[in-house]
């Protein structure tokens, strides 16, 4: 089998570590495995397969015909926020290296596929060497809805999220831990810095800005970014995006109308045998997803399906799963996967 020289930019965050682990866990085809970060934690080792790898600085780089003439490099994975994508994203595309950006950077770019491989695993072209993906809440959503979609047209999608810290990264995770434990010593909880308001014990109905219309870009991406993953601009989509003192994994409810009629039955066999979806639903016996029991799993898990008692052709269900892995750093690797299996790479 061939293997790939890759490149981790941000190697040191959040979603960056989850890359590397999903790297090896998935035996990913690696050659030689090559990590970026800022200066400031340029020098840090990270464990792949047994051995450290020392980060690099990426704002060393001035000259970037290196990633072909020094590391020799396939694709980056990048997750190192949406201005660095901007920045540096083209460049490494200009050296023939296929690019795959989490940030939102390139995501509502028109030429750019918006890619989740279960969904669309099509949109990949050879002639584009940045592939964008998707937003974590976004990711799981249209897992689960593609299928059901596939089978009866979906018209109308009402989502509210229940999202974990993690979501904002390891300042606002240190913010959450802090907060707790200045809590269970009975010293005053810091203010916080990361996030909008405090998030031990409370909620928060915002994730990123408001804009024009009273929605938040957090809530705007579920919209668009989901229109453009199913190519239809004709699907209607409202969404309010919560952040709650969860760590890891985060939960969806999710009303959707279709034109054709979706019994209960339908959609449970429909989601059964959808790729990447486990069903967990017997609420009766206390059985449906949680954050707690599907962090670190690599599956979107769905339940409590129910109909929509408030409207014909509704259907209701809950939506779990680790926003690290499926919403960000796994995504990102099956998407590389996807370049490998349709030899476009």
């Amino acid at each position: 089998m061939k293997k790939y020289n890759v490149a981790i930019v941000g190697a040191t965050g959040a979603v960056g570590v989850e890359m590397v682990k999903m790297i090896e866990i998935r035996d990913f085809p690696v050659e030689n495995l090559y990590l970026f970060a800022s200066g400031r934690t340029a020098g840090k080792k990270i464990k792949f397969k047994n051995k450290e790898i020392t980060v690099e600085d990426i704002t060393a780089i001035k000259d970037f015909s290196v990633l072909k003439s020094k590391y020799g490099l396939d694709m980056a994975l990048f997750s190192a926020g949406g201005s660095v994508s901007k920045d540096l994203a083209p460049k490494f595309a200009a050296q023939g290296v296929f690019v795959i950006d989490n940030s939102s950077a390139f995501r509502m770019e028109k030429d750019i596929p918006l890619i989740v491989p279960e969904v669309n695993p099509d949109a990949v072209r050879k002639d584009t060497k940045i592939i964008a993906n998707p937003n974590c809440s976004t990711i799981q959503m249209v897992v689960a809805l593609k299928p059901l979609h596939d089978a009866a047209k979906i018209k109308r999608v009402i989502v509210s999220t229940y999202q974990a810290v993690s979501g904002a990264g390891g300042r606002a995770l240190d913010e959450f831990a802090n907060q707790v434990m200045s809590w269970s010593k009975g010293e005053p909880i810091p203010e916080p810095v990361k996030l909008p308001h405090r998030i031990a014990f409370n909620v928060i109905p915002q994730i990123d800005v408001f804009v024009d219309n009273g929605y938040t870009k957090e809530e705007m991406k579920m919209v668009n970014e989901t229109r453009k993953i199913f190519s239809d601009d004709t699907i209607k989509i409202s969404s309010f995006c919560v952040r709650v003192p969860v760590l890891r994994g985060h939960s969806e409810a999710v009303w959707i109308e279709t034109q054709e009629k979706l019994t209960v039955q339908d959609a449970k066999d429909i989601l059964e045998n959808a790729e990447g979806i486990v069903l967990m639903d017997d609420p009766a016996s206390g059985k449906y997803p949680m954050p707690i029991n599907t962090s670190e799993s690599q599956t979107t898990y769905v339940g409590r399906i129910r109909e929509d008692i408030s409207t014909e052709n509704g259907i209701v269900m809950w939506i779990v799963s680790d926003n690290l892995l499926k919403g960000a750093a796994l995504n990102a690797v099956q998407i590389a996967e996807l370049l490998i299996s349709k030899k476009i790479l």
